[in-house]
């Protein structure tokens, strides 16, 4: 395995600081970013991450070795780096490790439109161009060097974020965000300053990128037990979990209990739909049922798609989908350069509860008809055969392969999937109701583990 091939993901860059990740890789990467994708000035910034200030700058010499300006951005969530990209018309990188552990840094790549590059879409050409540049291979050196410049753009995200609301029409209402020590700490409150209806609460608003209070990955249900005790504490209407890059957010209603990604996707969509009826609309294959079916009860199009930002702003540009949303609390608008803002979720959720002038706990009932078993992780040593085995076994049941595979049991189904950098199967199951769901959550893992 080439140095390289250890940190490049489907979607990005994550490894190690600085045994997998340092400024050598890099600047490495920008040399190949620079000579891959086309512009001759790129926007660049960084998490809270200590890292960040050594890997960005070592980027951006990379970059200006090939003759491309480089503007600075600073410290920036990755929506806020969308934007600029989209807005500006330049490609874009931030040096984020998003929810991963303090040792950790990454890099998000995007062409000008703030348009994905994963491994399929030009992350992968990066890759060996990088490992070319790290084996010795001599960089040409640019008859101009790129200039260096530093600019702010948060004001005008904050008036981006802002225009997808009527602002005059939210309601007063108490609201708490738990934004894990990370780039949450910069731009909730820079959008919420703007809403004076809205009472905020910042919970854990320093930026530090060691992470002394809770990892920022509200995923995993532990990382939410300091924002839902302060939700009841405190009375709050509605609590927000960031992740570390703020591109992500789960919300929790005002009696604690936290919403799942698919509920929440299936209330935005429901939301949006009512200005733009007859939409096409997008939902991972690990979504629940409930996601589909709400899309088609509010007259738009469900598109079922694969896991994953850059296959998800692939099929919004291919069928011109107004919003897209995932299990893990991804939420991508059209209006937003087709990309993904946990801000931009916020905002229109707090808009539906104004609207219904309803509470969250109420709002969210009738698109929670069904029984998840979350995703459920299981190491084993050959995936692919037991893949196959679990295939077989079902033989029986209406069978697809977008992604992994998804089995339909009828009032029952589930997907498993092959990790792509663990020896791991993700299995997730939805059923009738929670007895049915256990039961075929033994029978299935019974195969995987036997």
């Amino acid at each position: 395995m080439s140095r390289l091939d250890a940190i490049v993901k489907a979607y990005d860059v994550r490894g190690t600081y600085p045994d997998q990740f340092d400024a050598e890789v890099a600047h490495a990467l920008g040399v190949a970013f620079a000579d891959v994708v086309d512009g001759d000035t790129v926007v660049v910034g960084r998490d809270m991450r200590p890292s960040g200030p050594e890997l960005v700058a070592a980027f951006g010499d990379g970059l200006r070795r090939r003759g491309v300006d480089v503007i600075d951005l600073g410290l920036v969530s990755t929506d806020l780096l969308y934007f600029a990209s989209g807005s500006l018309g330049l490609p874009g990188a931030v040096f984020t490790a998003s929810h991963n552990p303090a040792g950790y840094n990454g890099a998000k790549f995007c062409r000008a439109g703030a348009r994905p590059i994963g491994i399929e879409s030009g992350l992968a050409d990066i890759r060996d161009h990088a490992e070319r540049v790290l084996a010795g291979e001599a960089v040409t050196e640019a008859q101009r060097p790129g200039s260096l410049s530093e600019r702010s753009l948060l004001d005008g995200f904050v008036d981006h974020v802002l225009s997808f609301v009527d602002v005059a029409a939210i309601r007063p209402m108490r609201v708490v965000a738990d934004t894990a020590n990370g780039m949450g700490g910069l731009v909730v409150p820079a959008v919420f300053e703007r809403l004076p209806m809205i009472e905020l609460e910042v919970m854990f608003g320093e930026l530090d990128g060691t992470f002394p209070n809770h990892p920022a990955d509200p995923l995993q249900p532990a990382n939410q037990r300091d924002l839902r005790a302060r939700v009841t504490a405190g009375s709050f209407d509605l609590g927000l979990a960031f992740d570390g890059d703020a591109d992500r957010v789960f919300m929790v209603d005002e009696t604690g209990n936290g919403l799942s990604g698919s509920t929440t996707t299936a209330i935005l969509a429901a939301a949006i739909l009512r200005d733009h009826p007859g939409a096409t609309v997008l939902h991972n294959l690990i979504c629940s049922r409930s996601v589909p079916e709400a899309i088609a009860e509010h007259g738009g199009v469900a598109v079922r798609t694969r896991v994953g930002h850059s296959y998800i702003k692939q099929v919004m540009a291919e069928t011109g989908a107004i919003f897209g949303g995932e299990h893990s609390a991804h939420y991508y608008f059209a209006d937003n350069f087709r990309a993904d803002s946990g801000l931009i979720a916020s905002l229109v959720l707090i808009g539906e509860m104004s609207r219904s002038e309803q509470s969250l706990s109420s709002l969210r009932a009738p698109f929670e008809r069904y029984a998840a078993s979350g995703e459920i992780n299981t190491e084993v040593d050959d995936q692919a055969a037991i893949l196959e085995a679990v295939r077989a076994r079902y033989a029986s049941c209406p069978q697809d392969d977008l992604d992994g595979l998804t089995v339909d049991g009828g009032d029952w189904w589930f997907n498993l999937r092959a990790s792509n950098t663990e020896p791991l199967l993700r299995l997730n199951l939805e059923a009738a109701d929670r007895d049915a769901c256990d039961d075929r959550v033994a029978e299935v893992l019974a195969l995987i583990t036997g």
